[in-house]
């Protein structure tokens, strides 16, 4: 049975550090906003994000835990990534099997032990065919042992604000203790996305390896059937049932929409596409409204200069329902007195931005400049050197 569920179509603004190799920023922040529009689920729990601000547009249970199955692989695949772009390793160095990795069953390409292939192959058998051994043997070869490598997955997802996951595999076969939750993935997902070199995998439909002895077919099949599409990451099993965390680009926006939970393949790729169109058809960039009144410069106390001016940290545009176009209003508010020493970049006050009186979204106010505290020495070398001038 289906689902209702209200939209929650959250008015969005790019966020300055989302993702970039930590966690959600916390310098702007959105209100989300009831729409009328319904939309039926079959997925137990789903959320759709913008990709490049993280910022959700819609949610159903999105932080209900739940096994992950092979979504668990963006993990896998995006620890890969970066220690390619470390140096690390490259693409064309050798991994050799290991008697465990070939041993994981379910979906696989048939490693041998002792067998040897290359990063790049091994990638691009995780991410098209979503395969358990692929993907233990490369957890084992940048990890070290694939204990390890899962002390790395777990460190990451903190790293990156995951509340809701705790991975015991690279793989993500059941496991108990093993878990997920939508929102987590959405943002393991979007940091994945952000390097280029995850879609030279995550949009192949067809392959082979082994010289063409293997052949390679996308579970994902957003990939050949819809516009767009750039991944990511199928998963199934008897716990988790039909999953997918699903991008796609289109008319300005990167959009990531992960449904848990659903009840055969067909669904997971009818719920994907629902929250994606949705997305695509509602939502776009809006240029960010400015600041009318002048910003005025703030008192400093006890500061070697009597004020510090205050400047904007705005982002370069916000995301909202296209019905708000057109609408947008800023003002703000602003701290009327600091004590010195203040540093570059602090944080003094809040700009508003909003629609018919609705404050949809906030940036920070900022100051310019750093002031140093003033020292009875410093005070003393002022004097002697006003004295000196006249």
């Amino acid at each position: 049975m289906s689902v209702s569920l209200k939209y929650k179509s959250a008015a969005i603004c790019m966020s300055l550090c989302l993702f970039i190799g930590a966690s959600k920023s916390s310098c702007f922040s959105c209100s989300a906003m009831e729409n009328e529009s319904e939309i039926s689920l079959s997925a137990k729990s789903a959320v759709l994000i913008e990709q490049t601000t993280g910022q959700i547009i819609y949610e159903k249970d999105a932080q209900a835990k739940w096994a992950p199955a092979s979504i668990t692989k963006t993990m896998t695949m995006l620890l890969t990534i970066e220690a390619i772009e470390r140096g690390d390793f490259t693409l064309n160095d050798m991994v050799k099997a290991s008697e465990n990795a070939c041993s994981m069953g379910g979906t696989e390409i048939w490693l041998e032990n002792g067998e040897e292939m290359s990063v790049r192959d091994l990638l691009k058998a995780t991410a098209v065919s979503s395969a358990n051994d692929a993907a233990t043997a490369l957890a084992e070869f940048v990890g070290g042992d694939e204990k390890t490598f899962v002390d790395m997955m777990n460190k990451r997802a903190k790293e990156l604000g995951c509340k809701n996951t705790v991975f015991k595999n690279p793989h993500g076969l059941d496991e108990d203790g093993h878990f997920s939750c939508a929102e987590d993935i959405a943002i393991i997902s979007a940091e994945l996305m952000r390097h280029e070199l995850t879609q030279e995998f995550t949009t192949i439909w067809m392959d082979s390896l082994r010289d063409g002895a293997t052949q390679l077919v996308n579970t994902n099949k957003l990939i050949r059937f819809y516009d767009g599409a750039t991944g990511i990451k199928t998963g199934t099993t008897d716990n988790a049932g039909y999953c997918i965390s699903a991008s796609a680009q289109k008319n300005g926006l990167s959009l990531i929409a992960v449904v848990l939970g659903c009840p055969d393949d067909d669904s997971r790729f009818a719920d994907a596409k629902e929250l994606l169109n949705y997305g695509f058809q509602n939502y776009s960039f809006s240029d960010i409204p400015q600041i009318e009144e002048p910003i005025p410069s703030i008192t400093v106390k006890y500061g070697r200069c009597e004020s510090v001016e205050a400047i904007p940290s705005a982002p370069d545009g916000v995301l909202i329902n296209n019905k708000l176009k057109g609408t947008l209003t800023a003002d703000y508010e602003i701290t009327p007195e600091l004590t010195a020493p203040v540093s570059e970049s602090q944080n003094v006050g809040t700009v508003f931005i909003r629609s018919d009186n609705e404050v949809i979204c906030t940036y920070p106010l900022i100051t310019k400049q750093e002031v140093e505290k003033m020292t009875v020495i410093y005070a003393l070398k002022m004097f002697l050197k006003s004295v000196i001038s006249l």
